[in-house]
């Protein structure tokens, strides 16, 4: 199969993307890798993870031409209504801060007990073909809120999270055991079974 381009400049998804493609003999490079510029912002504006993945990854392949995937997650937390949902990587701000983003979830949180901080990392991804085809894949991982970052693995929320089953935050994990149960993860082995179905 051709070289997937991934509709993003974040190198930690991208990398995270890529240690899950390899495993199913799928090849990914960054838009920045195909050509894009750099100064070229895809606005996120969709009111779902769906809507989003899918405006990044028509941009981008319409620019390159390739097949292109797109991912587009965030947390969604109960007691805040699904919130930050796809405000997750602005919650605090447009800058994307993941410290001030985990300093006003653990604010938001901090007079909420520890049972009832059940929230889920939802991962969306859109692959497209320039002769129309779509696959649309979605993982969630299921897990709770704690009140203090612990471990200095992943980014972004992964040090607060503690996914179902585990002692451990995202933060804690080892890339290798986040890869096999994180919510992209379990989105790119259902692309990888629709892609494998497709006989591509």
């Amino acid at each position: 199969m051709e070289t997937l381009v991934v509709a993003s400049s974040n190198k930690h998804k991208i990398d995270e993307i890529s240690k899950v493609t390899e495993k199913f003999g799928i090849d990914v490079i960054s838009r920045d890798d195909a050509g894009i510029s750099k100064s070229l912002e895809i606005p996120e504006d969709g009111s779902t993870f769906e809507e989003n993945s899918y405006i990044k990854a028509k941009a981008i392949m319409d620019i390159c031409g390739k097949p292109t995937i797109a991912d587009d997650s965030g947390l969604m937390v109960e007691a805040l209504g699904g919130a930050p949902g796809v405000y997750s990587a602005r919650f605090a701000g447009e800058d994307q801060n993941d410290e001030r983003n985990n300093e006003k979830l653990k604010d938001l949180l901090k007079d909420i007990p520890y049972k009832d901080r059940r929230a889920k990392f939802v991962s969306v991804i859109t692959l497209l073909f320039p002769d129309g085809r779509k696959i649309v894949a979605r993982g969630e991982c299921p897990g709770h809120i704690i009140e203090e970052e612990r471990g200095d693995n992943g980014f972004g929320y992964d040090p607060l999270f503690v996914p179902e089953g585990y002692g451990s935050t995202f933060g804690m994990l080892s890339p290798d055991v986040k890869n096999e149960i994180s919510h992209r993860a379990l989105a790119l082995k259902n692309l990888a079974t629709e892609l494998e179905r497709m006989a591509l």
